[in-house]
């Protein structure tokens, strides 16, 4: 718009609003219409539908900046509302740098419980609290709701504290108090939930407290009750500004809702697309009902990518066009070409933890027909935590430096540290460390006296822990509750310590009873928080890692050295990290392991919550492809074990779902004589599916779904009629010693027996659990077709 053109539009306005009306505006500069359209309509509802890297948060700063040139507001009349802290002081600086760092405060920038903390310190008194009211921390709540189960007589390890603390944590995301959750849920924690939810929130106000849930909740009560502390924060924020909009809960939206309600001028950025929170509360339903909400509301979308290549961002708008519960856009790019999303299966899951580490160096060095792109470039996001050991261990073998972000690295979980714990004081029971990790967990009624008495005792006699809580127990110096548990203790460390010495000992096994025995595993089974099932398949994936060697002093050799070998901060570092973590963020190189059927989309997610579950992974899966900039690979194993036992894979449906004129099918490695990114020729009727099976990309059981598990065939049947099902308690018709020939590996000598699974040395592969089904007899090899 012209300076002329803007006086005109400002005719009959003040002076001072039409001088501030023709100064320049360099914060517009750069923006393309849609952005433009976003930032300048700044009169009633808006909602900017902003897609992947379309460059949101240029726009939603920009949108401060002009309300603040213009005039139209000062610094204190904005509310910016945001999800993080770090996201609210990026757009602070962000806002001062467009408007040549002359902002003076934006008081009312920050996050949902950040201003609902100022507002409820105005008003404390109106819920019953004093101004100067405590913000409990997890722990506190835990300890509180302990008291009040306690208090009704509720045998707490039966109905744990944090399920409680959960169920409330959920019903205040819904902005429900305890006299208004529905019946349909008060039957809830043995059908005590609403009563003790009533308990807990007397007891917070007796302490002058909240938990982070009563912050919005407690607000929410303020404005609906009080229309005029409603109406005077409404006169404050002629302009409401919301980041993410697609992650607010039930509490959040009503937040917003009320304080819009009067001039209406709210503005919610976000994408349908990108909700992947529903586990934590958020609903998707808020943005998708905006219109509804807000009559006459004005939508942008903003679709023009600067991220990633026109390959990429198709794969992605194809696969989420599979979702029903969306408002639509396709993404775009004026930077044509580049390389198609690459396809790629294995043959099971440590085959591509190897490949993808071999990759990732020859991205480094250039030596893939792609520009060198260095580690810090590259990311692997996976969907759940459990899948990062397998990478872990591959490049701390062949030295790639690495990071894991949004969580500890696999050996330094507080599961996985216990259960370390465990295994050292069952190979060495002298380990005192071990022991006063473990000692106490899961609980025996130990207390800081009694292991202040073991100490006491082993310092005297000159002897381990153990050795001391021997004596402490039999001597009574531990009586009741703790002392009986503390002799169990004991006693099965003597056991496993026993079982260590044995010369074909089944360490594998051991692990398992170790943790079964010391109770570890149950502890986490009537663990009721949403981490628990995450840190059960940890363990799992632990008692996994143990099959590598060949007895428990090795692996535990193994993890030391590794706990002892972190490289420099400024060394340059591939990124492990889950899909949840990602985004927001970017990468000229992701990788994206593991898309089978019932890991991604995850089983648990579609049982919870059908097809709501699944949409909400087709949008987890939609994050992960957004990530990549230049190169996205996804892959899949043929081959995992879970739970135990070797089970053949699925592909995952959101595979068949890509759009396959931007999809390339590579085959592994010498895999059947193909070469690297030797892809399928040919597409044919069934798409990626045809292209994968002629190019012979993994030869495992799960590729075609329509066959029944329970068909076998001979190797050298179709491969199309092939589905070998797994049964570890059959006997293999092979002999330790024997000579087979594998399709892929080649020549081979078994060497170990289990069920089904054989562990194999090839001649040239090394040594390989494959299961029986799969291999032949040498002498029979040149009579199979392959």
């Amino acid at each position: 718009m012209s300076s002329f053109d803007e006086h005109d539009a400002f005719e009959g306005a003040s002076l001072s609003a039409r001088a501030m009306a023709a100064r320049p505006a360099p914060y517009l500069d750069g923006l393309n219409p849609p952005q433009r359209q976003a930032v300048e309509t700044v009169e009633g509802p808006v909602l900017m539908l902003a897609g992947a890297g379309t460059g949101k948060t240029r726009a939603l700063t920009a949108r401060i900046a002009h309300l603040l040139a213009r005039g139209m507001a000062r610094p204190n009349e904005i509310l910016a509302v945001t999800f993080t802290n770090k996201a609210a002081r990026e757009m602070k600086e962000r806002v001062g740098r467009l408007m040549g760092g002359a902002v003076e405060g934006l008081p009312w920038m920050g996050t949902f419980h950040s201003i609902s903390v100022k507002i409820l310190r105005r008003h404390a008194e109106l819920v019953g609290l004093k101004s100067n009211f405590t913000i409990l921390d997890g722990d506190d709540q835990i300890r509180l709701l302990k008291q009040v189960i306690a208090a009704a007589s509720i045998d707490e390890k039966r109905w744990p504290a944090r399920q409680l603390a959960g169920l409330i944590d959920h019903w205040k995301n819904r902005a429900w108090g305890p006299e208004q959750v529905p019946s349909s849920e008060a039957s809830a924690f043995n059908n005590m939930g609403t009563e003790l939810y009533a308990a807990y929130q007397q007891r917070l106000l007796a302490l002058n407290a909240t938990d982070f849930g009563d912050l919005l909740l407690h607000v929410v009560t303020i404005f609906q009750k009080h229309p005029d502390i409603l109406e005077q924060y409404q006169r404050w924020f002629r302009y409401i500004l919301v980041d993410e909009y697609q992650d607010t809960n039930i509490a959040q939206y009503l937040w917003l809702r009320l304080l819009a309600a009067g001039h209406k001028n709210i503005c919610c950025v976000g994408d349908d697309d990108q909700s992947i929170y529903g586990w934590r509360g958020a609903e998707v339903g808020n943005i998708l009902r905006f219109e509804k909400d807000f009559p006459g509301a004005t939508v942008i979308r903003l679709e023009q990518n600067y991220r990633s290549t026109e390959h990429i961002l198709a794969a992605a708008s194809g696969l989420i066009k599979a979702n029903a519960g969306r408002l639509g856009k396709t993404l775009w790019t004026e930077a044509e070409g580049g390389e198609k999303v690459r396809l790629i299966g294995h043959w099971d899951g440590e085959e591509e933890a190897r490949w993808i580490g071999e990759e990732a160096e020859a991205i480094q060095r250039g030596t893939r027909g792609h520009d060198p792109v260095n580690l810090n470039g590259q990311a692997i996001l996976v969907r759940a935590s459990h899948q990062m050991r397998a990478f872990e261990d591959r490049f701390l073998t062949i030295g790639l430096p690495y990071r894991v972000i949004g969580g500890p690295r696999f050996y330094e979980r507080l599961e996985i540290r216990d259960a370390m714990a465990y295994l050292r004081l069952a190979v060495s029971p002298e380990d005192d460390l071990a022991f006063e990790r473990v000692v106490n967990t899961p609980k025996r009624g130990l207390g800081d006296k009694a292991v202040q008495t073991i100490q006491k005792q082993a310092r005297e006699d000159g002897v381990s822990l153990l050795e001391g809580a021997r004596y402490a127990a039999a001597t009574g110096q531990i009586a009741g509750k703790g002392g009986g548990a503390l002799r169990v203790l004991v006693e099965a460390v003597d056991r496993w310590h026993r079982a260590t010495l044995v010369a074909d000992c089944d360490h594998v096994r051991l692990a398992e009873t170790i943790l079964d025995e010391s109770g570890y595993t149950g502890m986490w089974q009537n663990d009721k928080t949403p981490e628990a099932p995450g840190r059960l398949e940890n363990l799992k994936e632990l008692v996994k890692a143990l099959e590598n060697f060949d007895n428990l002093q090795g692996f535990l050799e193994h993890v030391a050295l590794i706990m002892d070998n972190d490289s420099a901060d400024a060394e340059e570092k591939i990124t492990i990290m889950t899909l949840h973590a990602a985004k927001g963020l970017e990468f000229p190189v992701v990788f994206l392991p593991g898309w089978e059927d019932g890991l991604f989309p995850s089983q648990r997610s579609m049982d919870e919550s059908g097809l709501k579950g699944l949409e909400e992974e087709r949008r987890l899966a939609y994050v992960g492809i957004t990530r990549a900039e230049e190169l996205c690979t996804i892959s899949f194993a043929g081959n995992r074990r879970v739970y135990g036992q070797w089970q053949g894979q699925m592909p995952s449906r959101f595979i068949d779902e890509l759009p396959g004129a931007h999809v390339e099918v590579l085959t592994p490695p010498g895999l059947y004589g193909g070469g690297y990114g030797a892809a399928a020729q040919g597409f044919g009727a069934s798409g990626i599916e045809e292209r994968a099976t002629r190019a012979d990309v993994y030869n495992s059981p799960g590729w075609k779904r329509m066959q029944d598990r329970s068909q076998t065939r001979p190797l050298g049947q179709p491969r199309e009629a092939r589905h070998v099902v797994i049964d570890l308690d059959a006997v293999a018709p092979y002999s330790e010693g024997d000579r087979v020939f594998h399709r892929k590996f080649g020549y081979g000598t078994v060497t170990a027996l289990e069920g089904e699974k054989l562990r194999i040395a090839f001649d040239k592969a090394g040594e390989k659990h494959v299961v029986a089904g799969y291999v032949v007899a040498a002498d029979l090899a040149d009579d199979i077709p392959f």
